[in-house]
């Protein structure tokens, strides 16, 4: 057998790959190294294990070539695997629920900022309801679950270097409120340089010009750093079997007895020990993630995984018909065993930025639901619309403040003099975007029940008790400015050009 000019050049090509990797590993060790020396002692533990995460992560980077999928093995998920969560509703309730609830903890992501609502500070802390923060709503439901049923269900913050010192403070107001509450920190990593794959940071200091520096590598972090922090052993010494994860900004993830009585009622050698909610998904929904079958398992594919000429295919609403909320049920001895043996095998979501300076930099990040994969028995259970209620815009804020939802216990649920259960949809201009300005613009929040589509564009108020109905459109142009006077009743309309209401 001779060899080709071609073979020996692939093989000279990939010992040079080899090579240059091992010295991309070996710069960023030392560079690592040089920023632990600038830590204090008592964060220089927790900076380390920071850093050995990154180095693994680092270290995958620098392995993956191109897509993480093979298009053509992509398979739709056999039935059995997706439940419908009216099956799963059909099971009842045990007499003894509170013994499945006693087995449960509560975990919130909140490491993200107010920033793209215009607000400083954890996004938890915004009012979003009658004066309620989204982390008074979490507690105010916990609290009463747990009074309901006379249960323990404790509440787990996953904060960031970002939101945690804010949040630890405001945590002094719920010592009363009947729910214990425990943080720990997700990880910090390190920016890196797009051309050099270095570090941008020059020390360990998060503040001044540093903070651009780190970042919190999204929520796929949360398995290692939950385990890091002592807090996965502690819940499991106290007879804690799974966690309900959700992002604290979702108002639709509140604990469902029926998916937790599933969990608890499964033979042991079948214990499920992950479930994703999944729901169907509309033109809105595009690029959510998805589960698929692939290689003989239920995973979770991202957009960012998508090859570019299959991108149009994914966000296709008839093959892809669901997508994830990022509602998870998972098993807490699984994540041990996962962390314990090294096996958790998270997708690498590269995320480019650039800085105020223009810098262009790199975010290496993790999708907590791509663990799907690594857990036994897992499943997907397509639930109804009105667990995925997230708030990331102004537009969603004025649809949860409104009339169409029903404010108990720290729950919302649509009011039921709603006729239809769609949400209307909602598109606000960037006169909207922050919050303060947001609240500005409605002496009243206006009555929408009987709403299908609401845009408004440019310098627009509106007075008291203004109701809209069917679909509403109202664009002001450059320079204009249209107030909708109190008591209006806007019913299919479009209003543009000019309106003043002036006070004589």
């Amino acid at each position: 057998m001779s060899l080709t000019v071609a073979d020996l050049t692939r093989g000279a090509m990939t010992e040079f790959q080899e090579k240059l990797r091992q010295q991309h590993e070996e710069s960023m060790h030392r560079e690592l190294e040089a920023l632990l020396a600038t830590a204090d002692k008592t964060n220089a533990e927790v900076s380390r294990k920071d850093f050995d995460g990154f180095k693994k992560l680092f270290h995958r980077f620098l392995q993956v070539k191109g897509p993480s999928v093979d298009w053509a093995k992509i398979n739709r998920p056999p039935e059995e695997t997706i439940q419908p969560y009216d099956r799963i509703k059909a099971k009842g309730l045990p007499e003894d629920i509170t013994s499945s609830l006693n087995k449960l903890a509560v975990v919130k992501l909140n490491g993200g900022l107010g920033t793209s609502m215009g607000c400083k500070g954890p996004k938890s802390l915004i009012s979003v309801r009658n004066e309620n923060t989204f982390l008074d709503l979490t507690v105010k439901q916990i609290e009463h679950l747990n009074k309901t049923y006379k249960a323990d269900v404790p509440l787990v913050l996953m904060n960031s270097f970002n939101t945690d010192e804010e949040t630890n403070k405001i945590l002094q107001k719920y010592k009363h409120h009947g729910v214990k509450i425990h943080t720990f920190n997700q990880s910090r990593y390190p920016r890196i340089n797009k051309e050099s794959l270095l570090p941008i940071a020059k020390s360990m200091r998060v503040n001044g010009d540093n903070v651009e520096a780190w970042y919190p590598p999204g929520h796929g972090d949360i398995y290692t750093s939950f385990h890091n922090s002592g807090l996965l052993d502690k819940l499991i010494s106290e007879g804690k079997e799974y966690i309900f994860v959700s992002n604290i900004d979702n108002l639709g993830a509140t604990v469902d007895l029926f998916i937790l009585h599933h969990l608890m009622s499964q033979p042991a050698e079948r214990r499920c020990e992950f479930i994703m909610e999944v729901t169907d998904k509309t033109r809105a929904d595009v690029k959510g993630g998805t589960l698929i079958q692939y290689e003989d398992h239920l995973r979770l594919l991202e957009i960012a995984q998508v090859p570019k000429a299959h991108v149009d295919e994914f966000k296709s609403v008839t093959k892809f018909k669901i997508f994830n909320t990022n509602n998870l049920w998972i098993s807490l001895p699984a994540i041990k065993r996962l962390q314990e043996t090294n096996a958790m095998d998270l997708e690498i979501i590269v995320n480019p930025k650039t800085l105020d300076g223009g810098l262009n930099v790199i975010q290496l990040e993790t999708a907590v639901g791509a663990a799907i994969k690594s857990f036994n028995h897992a499943m997907g259970v397509n639930v109804p619309r009105s667990r995925f209620l997230p708030v990331k815009t102004s537009s969603d804020l004025l649809l949860v403040m409104s009339n169409l939802y029903s404010l108990d216990a720290g729950s919302l649920t649509m009011s039921k003099k709603r006729e239809f259960p769609t949400t209307p949809h909602v598109k606000l201009g960037s006169s909207f975007t922050k919050v303060q300005e947001f609240l500005s613009r409605f002496d009243s929040i206006p009555d929408m029940l009987e709403l299908d589509h609401l845009t408004v564009s440019g310098d627009v108020t509106f007075g008291k008790n203004v109701s809209l109905k069917g679909t509403v459109i109202i664009i002001a142009n450059h320079g204009d400015r249209i107030d909708i006077p109190s008591g209006a009743m806007l019913e299919n309309k479009i209003v543009s050009g000019n309106l003043r209401i002036l006070d004589h």
